[in-house]
């Protein structure tokens, strides 16, 4: 399943051109407020003609404006999830999630009711009216309720942006599911990383209306050129890990970036895949292998890009065996160090994040700081 758009459209002063290809899995919409992210999901959805255009989802052509073909927003089988879950306050979890049904086509492959409850962990609700429910409970609801419509595509305009940490971190593990265990494709509009770096499959960075960047999520997550994208503080790597071993002092062995990885002790047997995100302010680059250090992550790595731009703050993209883990550090010590790129160095990881799973392994999601 693949997602083709090439928008064109102006609003005033500020002009939306965009063109990608995605392929299936978590396509991500990633950019600031007023990117043009809305505005693409909207068009997708038929909610905005644009000026120009053409949308093709898994071959059907939704909207070609050079053609006339513009499928209304009613024939197009997309599952719109907003920020608030817009369940009908008079009807019951289970009225709310029937009502999904009405709009699958017959022709279409009909979901199982009770493989979307079991799928999102909504079983205890079914007899609960909306006003009982918490936050994070609604937007399962409301996914179930898109997913019972028997979609061609889901769009998720932010979706845990209403939502508080509690409340994101009991949704998410639903979300990865739902990316894992369905062949719905999903367009994910956030500005939050952490959300991008746990979901997505693919990134597409909006920058003022145009992509700025496209890819698989661990190639622009770990680009230098496109760190300034994802600001100062939260630019980082996301790369894959396979738990190993469980050591008896309470530490979790993880093999990652060409390396080990050592972590508090991580709820996952050996064998499953995680994910897992550094931040690039938390990595130290040296020239030399350290010793008499607390920290117990040091991986061997080969400089492969700068990022430029002006200020005392340069990204580095570093290669770690198979991938790249990004590292924010002083021009002057860019300088210092003589770093460029083909220089090998070792990256010193601070702090580790554990960012859930990949496909088809189950894991906790947690930060573990390794000082």
């Amino acid at each position: 399943m693949s997602l083709d758009v090439r928008l064109r459209h102006a609003f005033g002063s500020f002009i939306l051109d965009v063109d990608f290809t995605a392929p299936a899995g978590v396509t991500a919409l990633f950019g600031r407020s007023g990117a043009g992210k809305t505005t693409v999901v909207n068009a997708v959805a038929g909610l905005l003609r644009p000026a120009e255009g053409r949308i093709v989802v898994d071959g059907a052509t939704l909207l070609d404006t050079a053609r006339g073909v513009d499928v209304p927003k009613h024939r197009r089988r997309i599952g719109y999830v907003f920020q608030e879950g817009r369940l009908f306050p008079h009807l019951s979890v289970r009225q709310n999630l029937a009502f999904g049904g009405w709009f699958a086509p017959r022709t279409a492959p009909q979901p199982d009711f009770g493989q979307v409850v079991a799928l999102l962990g909504i079983a205890g609700l079914l007899d609960r009216s909306p006003g009982l429910l918490s936050g994070g409970e609604k937007q399962r609801v409301a996914i179930g309720r898109a997913l019972l419509s028997a979609p061609r595509m889901l769009l998720m305009d932010e979706p845990l942006a209403a939502l508080d940490e509690e409340r994101k971190a009991e949704i998410l593990p639903y979300l990865e599911r739902l990316r894992d265990e369905t062949r719905v494709p999903i367009l994910y509009v956030s500005h939050a990383v952490a959300e991008v770096a746990r979901l997505a499959t693919t990134v597409v960075a909006l920058k003022d209306g145009r992509v700025a960047r496209i890819g698989a999520a661990a190639d622009v997550l770990s680009d230098a050129g496109a760190a300034p994208l994802f600001g100062p503080t939260e630019a980082g790597a996301v790369i894959g890990a396979r738990v190993l071993r469980h050591d008896p002092d309470g530490l979790s062995e993880l093999a990652a970036g060409g390396g080990r990885l050592l972590l508090p002790w991580v709820a996952a047997a050996p064998g499953t895949t995680l994910r897992v995100r550094i931040h690039a302010r938390d990595v130290i680059v040296a020239l030399r292998q350290p010793e008499a250090i607390s920290a117990l992550n040091v991986l061997p790595a080969v400089v492969a890009q700068i990022g430029g731009g002006e200020g005392p703050a340069v990204d580095l993209s570093l290669i770690c065996g198979p991938d790249r883990v990004l590292a924010r550090i002083t021009r002057r010590s860019l300088i210092a160090l003589d770093l460029a790129p083909g220089r090998p160095c070792f990256a010193i990881l601070k702090s580790v994040a554990l960012e859930g799973r990949e496909s088809g392994e189950t894991t906790a999601a947690f930060r573990a700081e390794d000082r």
